[in-house]
């Protein structure tokens, strides 16, 4: 066994030397290729196309090697913080308690600009992306693999999502169209959208999936009929840019936010605006619904008192009742839709702020900001509870699957992050 390490050694050192010398010959190293061959005993041809290009491959090896070692490391040091201030190991937290843990699962990179938008489909293991190169990419977040492009704007996607049952995308972008596009089988553009008359930057989908509502740099909100492709009704308010449009869970309400530094909710039902709320200092980038699953963290009495049981009704109520807003102000903000009232501020983030997600368990808020980091906050407690080094850029947006434990993050970098929970 010994002389079988030792022949395997001596055979490695004479590979290792005519890699040397390929390598200073290649390079025009041609004094240094003399001196070299007459000192290793080599002789003048050196190449057995083995040894070609064999430095350069076990230099990426070596790369590779060290950012695993160095991403290694810095799990252990989170673990070890997490145990020495007495927090649960992964075998003890429950599911709701899981959240997103450094370092990233995945980094899948092939978008050749920013990444607007990273958005996860309601049913099958994959979500989608969207970015200023002017497409939509399909990736595996199970397995990290590519799937496939989509590829018909013109001009940078600003936002992408998915019908309820998933059988449909809809995106909009600076070409100033919306297209929904067929995501049951052949994945074609089924329809575009002509009506707004500046860059379209936000879409969603109402819950029953016959409309859709789309937010313009035009200051106006468009309702659209998707088996059509008609808008039914423009919503006129915001005095600037609106920024993102969201709709509420039974979909009797929508926010909306942007450049005028308000939060605007409507009525769906009357096609009215039925309050502005006021607070931010600065461009507010994004709203989120809070859903029900938080209720009991967020406060709500009602909720509260009925530890998990019985009144529908006041549940209902309830789950239209909570709206989170994130703002370049650096904050992020809890309103109150029916009484006009900011129930609390998280600030923390040294940059803007531009994605917002609930946890679907309802314990914890997550953050993304220009400041490149990932913020998970208590929601009971008001506080940031940790802190992740999310990207090396802006991080845009953000998003949570509603029922695996996987958050996913797209940033400036031109990079989309899978990151596991637990």
């Amino acid at each position: 066994m010994g002389k079988q390490k030792l022949i395997l050694v001596l055979s490695w050192g004479g590979r290792l030397n005519r890699a040397i010398a390929d390598y200073l010959q290649a390079s025009g190293y041609h004094e240094s290729f003399s001196k070299f061959i007459g000192e290793a005993e080599l002789g003048e041809n050196t190449g057995d196309g083995k040894s070609s290009g064999i430095l350069e491959k076990k230099w990426t090896s070596v790369l590779r090697l060290q950012k695993k070692v160095m991403d290694l490391e810095t799990k252990l040091k989170d673990t070890e913080k997490e145990i020495a201030s007495g927090a649960p190991t992964r075998e003890k937290r429950k599911p709701e308690d899981w959240i997103p843990r450094a370092p990233e699962r995945f980094e899948l990179s092939g978008h050749r600009m920013p990444v607007n938008r990273v958005i996860f489909h309601p049913k099958y293991t994959i979500f989608a992306s969207c970015s200023e190169d002017s497409t939509i990419k399909i990736w595996d977040f199970e397995s990290g693999e590519y799937d496939r492009t989509l590829k018909g704007h013109t001009a940078a996607v600003q936002d992408i999502c998915f019908d309820k049952t998933g059988i449909l995308l809809g995106s909009c972008s600076a070409d100033l169209t919306i297209k929904i596009w067929d995501f049951s089988n052949s994945y074609d553009c089924l329809k575009t959208l002509k009506g707004h008359d500046h860059n379209i930057s936000s879409i969603t989908f109402v819950p029953s999936g016959d409309y859709l509502l789309s937010a313009s740099r035009d200051r106006q909100v468009k309702m659209w009929e998707v088996s059509t492709g008609y808008c039914i009704h423009t919503f006129v308010g915001h005095a600037e840019w609106v920024r993102m449009v969201r709709v509420s869970f039974d979909g009797s309400l929508f926010a909306t936010c942007g450049n005028d530094h308000t939060v605007r909710v409507w009525s769906m039902q009357a096609k009215t605006e039925k309050m502005v709320l006021h607070g931010h200092e600065h461009v507010v980038e994004c709203v989120a619904w809070v859903p029900d699953s938080a209720l009991p963290y967020i406060g709500h009495q009602d909720v509260a008192k009925m530890n998990g049981g019985g009144n529908a009704a006041a549940i209902a109520e309830a789950a239209n009742t909570y709206l989170l807003s994130g703002s370049r102000d650096k904050t992020i903000r809890c309103w109150n839709v029916h009484t006009n009232q900011c129930l609390f501020v998280l600030a923390g983030h040294d940059n803007w702020v531009r994605g917002i997600v609930v946890h679907p368990h309802g314990k914890f808020i997550l953050s993304v900001s220009d400041d490149k980091t990932m913020k998970i906050w208590a929601t009971e407690g008001r506080r940031c509870q940790k802190t992740i080094g999310a990207h090396g850029k802006f991080v845009t947006s953000i998003d949570f699957h509603p029922k695996l434990p996987y958050a996913i993050t797209g940033s400036e970098d031109m990079c989309v992050k899978v990151w596991e929970c637990r």
